[in-house]
């Protein structure tokens, strides 16, 4: 028996843990008005989260990897070209709940953003420049949910019941304050850690 186990686990290929969704998203930048400009889109009130901030991005498709998804994505969100998008590289990626997003940095070789005719997933798109990022955080704001008491959650069955420590409920999410446009979330996220990268290197 321990040698079957072991023959079994010698070729299994570790995953995330109940993960049920896979997305990748773009972080573009784009070189404008000399000087680093990173691209965001609002999205359209025809798709899921009306009128938020976000990168191009989606679900991966059936064989597809991480990298693919997101220039796919951002072709057919923003209507490029392959030749548009030069992938520079990945950065750390987000586990929430059963879905993985991962992503991506790339350059958009194109001389004006504004000449972007995106999609009917796209209200808008805005820039911000990188060196402006790069000089403003986001601020952190918590955000709390509660045991609610009434579900069919079987708290009888553990200590201390509805009062047990459960460790995730409590979240920080970033908010950019001062850019006139309410980036947040994710969004934000990616967009600070990738500003960190940055400045440790």
């Amino acid at each position: 028996m321990l040698d079957s186990i072991h023959s079994i686990l010698q070729d299994y290929q570790p995953k995330i843990l109940g993960e049920k969704r896979r997305y990748a998203v773009l972080l573009p930048l784009i070189w404008q008005e000399n000087t680093w400009q990173v691209l965001y889109q609002v999205r359209s009130e025809s798709i899921s989260q009306p009128g938020e901030v976000s990168f191009p991005g989606g679900a991966l498709e059936e064989g597809e990897s991480y990298a693919q998804a997101a220039v796919r994505e951002a072709r057919e969100e923003l209507n490029l070209k392959d030749a548009d998008i030069d992938l520079l590289g990945e950065i750390d990626y987000l586990v929430f709940g059963q879905t993985t997003i991962h992503c991506f940095v790339g350059q958009l070789k194109l001389a004006d953003w504004r000449q972007i005719k995106p999609n009917e997933e796209v209200a808008r798109l805005f820039t911000v420049p990188l060196e402006s990022l790069l000089e403003q955080e986001p601020t952190y704001y918590s955000l709390t949910s509660t045991v609610d008491a009434d579900s069919a959650f079987p708290f009888d069955r553990i200590r201390n019941g509805q009062d047990y420590p459960f460790s995730h409920n409590a979240r920080r999410i970033p908010f950019y304050d001062q850019l006139g446009e309410t980036i947040w979330g994710m969004t934000a996220q990616f967009t600070h850690r990738f500003t960190e990268i940055v400045k440790e290197a």
